[in-house]
């Protein structure tokens, strides 16, 4: 399957909340309801992902490859608690235990996505074969190839939002 450019994603995103009825203020989207039917990945109309526009090619040495730099810009636990809780529901997970979701950036910090936007958060499952651990392992391994250089930052954003499963081996890293 070919990938989609971020811009093209974004484009489309933005078509698809509108469609669904959702209403986009200050970095946040309100759904009634979001699909268990994207799993492992979130629903793309609720979270299409978000950008962080500190995170650029040029600024990737200052930012994402500085050891530490995602403590600086991760959001805090009572900010991330809360918005799970609400999006358990949104989700209509039967499991409303918060210790079975991470609150996952969709777009992770280390690849720069947005720190706070609910376009980007969500609770993925920590149960099943393809877990917020497996997709952990993924982010750190393109995060290093965009730091040394043998992966650009947008195409890693790319590979990440067309399908993190798959993300590694479009981009000829596994």
């Amino acid at each position: 399957m070919p990938r989609i450019s971020r811009s093209v994603v974004t484009a489309l995103s933005s078509l698809a909340l509108a469609a669904a009825g959702l209403t986009v203020a200050a970095g946040t989207a309100h759904a009634q309801s979001c699909s268990q039917d994207y799993l492992p990945l979130p629903d793309p109309t609720c979270q299409p992902g978000a950008f962080n526009s500190d995170v650029t090619q040029s600024t990737i040495d200052t930012t994402i490859c500085v050891s530490g730099w995602t403590a600086t810009v991760r959001p805090s636990s009572s900010y991330t608690t809360a918005l799970k809780k609400t999006q358990i529901v949104e989700y209509g997970y039967t499991d409303t235990s918060t210790s079975d979701y991470e609150e996952d950036h969709f777009v992770p910090l280390e690849l720069g996505g947005s720190p706070k936007s609910a376009l980007n958060l969500w609770p993925e499952p920590e149960y099943g074969t393809k877990t917020a651990g497996n997709k952990d392992t993924v982010e750190n391994k393109l995060k290093k190839a965009v730091c040394a250089g043998t992966v650009t930052l947008s195409d890693a954003q790319d590979a990440i939002v067309t399908d993190w499963t798959t993300a590694l081996s479009d981009l000829g890293l596994s």
